[in-house]
C-alpha cells in the first residue's frame, strides 16, 4: 500500500463516527474475502489463511462490541450472524471454496449497506431496524455462556 493510500486510510479512521468505523470494518471485510478468493483461484494457501485469519479478527472485534443491555434483539442477530460467518469462513478454510466465498461476501454487502443508512441518518433511533431487516436468518445450533466468549483487541 503506498503511503497516500495509508494517509487516506487514516485520516478516514481519525474522522469517523462510531457507525463510520463500523463500516470500515465491514468493508476491510469484503476485501479480506475478495482477496481470499483470489488466493482460492491462485491455490496460495498461504495467502487464504491470511485473510481469513484477518477477517476473523475483525469480526472479534465487532463481536466484542455488541451491548447486549441496550442493543436488544439487533445485537443477538448480530451476534448470531457473526458466528455463522466466522464458522463459514472456517469451512472455507478447509474446503476451500469460491462461491462460499462470494456468499459471505454478498451477505456483508447487504448488511454494510444498512450500516450506510444508519450513517447517513441524522437520529441514531429511526433506521436501526434497517440493520436487523438485513440480517440474514440463520438458526443456531450452539450457544456459548458470554463469560466464555473470547474479547479481543483490535490490531488491525
Amino acid at each position: 500500500m503506498t503511503n497516500i493510500q495509508q494517509s487516506y486510510r487514516e485520516a478516514a479512521v481519525r474522522g469517523a463516527s462510531p457507525v463510520g468505523l463500523v463500516v470500515r470494518l465491514y468493508e476491510q471485510m469484503i476485501e479480506d474475502l475478495r482477496q481470499v478468493a483470489i488466493a482460492i483461484g491462485q491455490n496460495d494457501i498461504q495467502r487464504r489463511s491470511n485473510r481469513i485469519k484477518h477477517a476473523i479478527l475483525v469480526i472479534g472485534h465487532l463481536q466484542s462490541s455488541l451491548d447486549f443491555v441496550h442493543g436488544g434483539k439487533v445485537a443477538e442477530n448480530l451476534d448470531n450472524f457473526y458466528n455463522v460467518l466466522r464458522q463459514n469462513l472456517l469451512q472455507v478454510q478447509f474446503f476451500p471454496s469460491k462461491r462460499a466465498v462470494a456468499q459471505q461476501i454478498t451477505d456483508l454487502r447487504v448488511l454494510r449497506e444498512a450500516w450506510v443508512k444508519v450513517e447517513q441518518a441524522e437520529r441514531p433511533s429511526g433506521p436501526i431496524s434497517a440493520i436487523n431487516a438485513a440480517l440474514p436468518r440463520f438458526s443456531s445450533t450452539a450457544s456459548e455462556p458470554e463469560s466464555d466468549r473470547a474479547h479481543m483487541d483490535w490490531q488491525g
